[in-house]
């Protein structure tokens, strides 16, 4: 849940419209990175449960290798926005930083649902 609270705070930071719920209609290259960021992390909650309560062993691969997936995503949408020009990267650290812990508690959570 904390990568959904960074990012939705980053993306409305970042945005060029404050409007996070209309991203997807921008033309501008920011504003669809911050979509992408938002539509990635809430996904990833998402994925979780259905990872955890399928009683598919291969639905819950197929769930895990999204999360990985998306997870992966996150840290180009960081390096996108800072090519982009965001010039506050330190919010786009502090995002890294929580996507590394996030990583650390998923590989484990992972091994127990195999």
């Amino acid at each position: 849940m904390d990568l959904c609270f960074m990012s939705r705070e980053i993306a409305s930071y970042v945005s060029l419209n404050k409007n996070l719920l209309t991203l997807y209609k921008s033309n501008s290259l920011r504003d669809s990175i911050a979509n992408s960021l938002l539509t990635d992390t809430i996904l990833i909650p998402q994925k979780i449960v259905i990872a955890e309560f399928s009683k598919s062993s291969s639905e819950r691969m197929l769930s895990i290798s999204f999360i990985n997936i998306m997870i992966r995503n996150i840290n180009s949408y960081c390096l996108g926005l800072e090519k982009d020009g965001v010039k506050e990267i330190e919010y786009l650290h502090l995002l890294r930083s929580e996507v590394r812990s996030f990583r650390k508690h998923y590989k484990k959570w992972k091994l127990s649902i195999d």
